[in-house]
């Protein structure tokens, strides 16, 4: 297979095995006759995906908005802190820690004490995609700038630079592809801290349109929000994607393209 081939086949694969899933998922349903109250098919759900299409795109905007706020958050305060943790020993042996034990604790523990801070609508949720995101944006840039290797600290610093201007100019650059990293497992996790908000402490959005379709049996058009929010986390994924092939394609190794 030559570069061209597989290039090919790299980018038609994922939609290959996405078809291979939901030919399959249907014969299952249509052979086993499984209920749709149960366990809807694909053919089914993209029939209560079109019908209900304007209720839908209704709530996943909200979804949406909300969800890049509080990852607009995330970024903000993760790049902050992974630089404050990454510059500094003395920092990175003090926060690691205990932004490692606050990052065990499940975020969906904190919608309830959100909801009573804020009230119930677009605060918890944008506060819950923040706290759930925030953190591996925070981890690859200190690790990016706290793994920057000595020998070349030293060498710029003979050279005349100070500690900023290695942080800045070796560092942050040197970190661009862990950030980029970052973000594609963040976002993810943004949609996920939105969602399981909405279900408890909104009366929009797909979080709330899974409550209010899983209590009157519509299963079909439950799977069909749960289908909004993976297109739009993979969408949001993808663009990330080509934003770090573009810029930061000299991290990229050149056997990659052999």
């Amino acid at each position: 297979m030559n570069a061209r081939q597989r290039k090919y086949a790299e980018r038609w694969s994922p939609w290959v095995l996405l078809l291979a899933v939901v030919i399959l998922w249907q014969i299952i349903c249509s052979a086993f006759n499984v209920s749709e109250f149960i366990f809807p098919s694909p053919w089914a759900i993209w029939t209560q995906f079109v019908e209900y299409k304007a209720v839908i795109a209704g709530h996943a905007w909200r979804t949406f908005w909300v969800t890049m706020a509080g990852f607009g958050i995330a970024i903000v305060v993760g790049v902050l802190l992974g630089f404050l943790i990454g510059s500094s020993r003395i920092a990175y042996a003090a926060v690691y820690p205990l932004m490692t034990a606050f990052n065990a604790l499940p975020k969906a523990a904190f919608v309830p004490i959100l909801v009573v801070w804020f009230g119930i609508g677009v605060g918890p949720a944008i506060l819950t995609a923040f706290l759930i995101s925030f953190f591996p944006i925070m981890v690859n840039i200190a690790t990016g700038l706290a793994t920057l290797e000595p020998e070349l600290e030293d060498v710029l610093r003979v050279l005349g630079a100070k500690r900023w201007d290695v942080l800045v100019k070796v560092g942050l650059p040197r970190s661009l592809p862990y950030f980029y990293g970052s973000l594609k497992v963040a976002i993810t996790l943004a949609f996920v801290g939105t969602t399981v908000s909405e279900m408890t402490a909104a009366n929009e959005g797909i979080g709330y349109l899974l409550i209010s379709a899983g209590s009157s049996m519509q299963m079909g058009l439950a799977f069909a929000g749960l289908l909004a929010v993976g297109a739009m986390a993979m969408a949001m994924y993808e663009l990330f994607s080509y934003v770090e092939k573009h810029t930061t394609g000299w991290a990229r190794r050149g056997s990659q393209g052999e």
